[in-house]
């Protein structure tokens, strides 16, 4: 007796390209657009040139699609991306299930961290870089011109690191950790420091400090940096986030797929953004009013930076964190007014609240740190996220992060171009 087809509900039924895009409402091109992206599955038909799609994945897609668009189906729609390790939600964020904020006020930077990387705790956890790694990353950092950015730093050192580590291309989960416990600690000491008497040993905020600030450090500000690290490890998909995602499921090993993200990261509407806002922070401050200050900014059409954010229509959680443990330093009072004025003064035109960029600058200001101080805070933190996020990317299709190209081009086919002779 001949097999059956399986019947509608059966959990093995396969539907052509044809049904599921009828299902779907899109054309059969657009499904293996789906395909391409991660959000459906296909399995070639036996002999034949076609694929075959699971009825029900392509049902769950239908019903999800119709959610997310109101009943019309969109193929165009963003990009969606199954993660379990940050959600942002209701004003608040969490990593793991857990509360962002409570994380990084109870433990330091690295066990936060490790508990991204791994699910568990690891109390006292502490990294450190082996020696070879630091002097070659050094080298490489120290060859740079003497105004080099920040991230431009981090970036060659993570470079160099790379080219010193011949297993870099083991891509297995022990062998990726492995490499971001060396790799975090390798930028930090890769950094220039500002006092000659520094230690590389210790937390690794105590580490930074001495990159960042020619001042001595007080617990007091020690702990806001650590916490900012904390707070700032991720932020869901990030536009560098995206990118580190995008270059692991190449499968680029950690460092480059670190260093993806921190091409992107230097951006003004990113990483870069706190040292706009500790350079307004700093225009206030001389003249004592936030007043005239946003008028020059809104007279030369600039946003003001350190206000607002897409994803918190109240005040930035990680923001109101950093603010509460500014309030204990005395010597960040000023620094801290002039935030405040800076926020009071928008908002009688628009109700925007702080972000976590007018946090930062009113640690960096406050504590003699240069404008570029609040971007390599960012790239250091992000990057122990960044490798949470390729760590999950290993796990998944490779090469399931391509999203397919609307072309809007002239149609083809079109006459060979002439050659362009430029006028005498």
């Amino acid at each position: 007796m001949r097999d059956q087809e399986p019947g509608p509900g059966h959990p093995e039924r396969r539907l052509s390209t044809k049904e599921a895009a009828e299902l779907l409402g899109v054309k059969p091109e657009t499904v293996y657009a789906y395909v391409s992206r991660g959000q459906l599955s296909s399995r070639r038909v036996p002999g034949g040139r076609g694929s075959t799609f699971d009825a029900q994945e392509v049902e769950a897609l239908a019903r999800r699609n119709r959610r997310e668009n109101g009943g019309t189906p969109q193929p165009a729609a963003e990009l969606a991306v199954r993660t379990r390790i940050t959600l942002i939600e209701k004003d608040r964020y969490y990593f793991r299930g857990v509360d962002a904020t409570a994380l990084a006020a109870r433990h330091s930077y690295e066990e936060i961290a490790e508990w991204l990387w791994t699910g568990r705790l690891r109390p006292g956890v502490a990294f450190t870089a082996p020696e070879t790694s630091v002097a070659v990353a050094r080298r490489a950092v120290e060859a740079l011109p003497e105004h080099t950015g920040p991230t431009d730093r981090l970036r060659v050192a993570a470079i160099a690191a790379a080219a010193a580590d011949p297993l870099r291309f083991d891509l297995s989960e022990d062998a990726v950790l492995g490499t971001a416990r060396t790799l975090i600690p390798t930028l930090v000491a890769s950094l220039p420091p500002q006092r000659r008497s520094h230690r590389d040993a210790g937390p690794l905020a105590h580490r930074l400090w001495a990159r960042l600030s020619g001042r001595p450090a007080d617990e007091a500000y020690l702990r806001t940096l650590d916490t900012a690290l904390g707070l700032l490890v991720d932020h869901d998909l990030a536009a560098s986030t995206l990118a580190v995602r995008v270059a692991a499921s190449a499968r680029a090993h950690a460092y480059a797929a670190v260093s993806a993200g921190l091409g992107v990261i230097e951006g003004p509407l990113h990483g870069a953004a706190s040292g706009l806002a500790h350079r307004l922070l700093l225009e206030v401050l001389d003249h004592g009013d936030a007043a005239p200050v946003i008028a020059d900014e809104l007279r030369a059409g600039r946003r003001i930076p350190g206000l607002g954010h897409r994803l918190y229509p109240a005040e930035d959680p990680r923001a109101r964190a950093l603010f509460a443990l500014l309030e204990e330093i005395p010597h960040a009072a000023p620094a801290l007014a002039a935030a405040r004025d800076i926020v009071a003064t928008t908002a009688r035109h628009a109700p925007l609240h702080a972000n976590v960029d007018l946090a930062l600058a009113v640690l960096t200001v406050s504590s003699g740190m240069s404008s570029t101080a609040g971007e390599t805070i960012f790239a250091v933190a992000r990057t122990a996220g960044w490798i949470a996020h390729a760590l999950e990317e290993y796990g998944e299709r490779p090469l399931r992060m391509r999203p397919s190209g609307h072309y809007v081009g002239p149609r083809p086919p079109q006459p060979l171009p002439e050659p362009f002779e430029p006028p005498a």
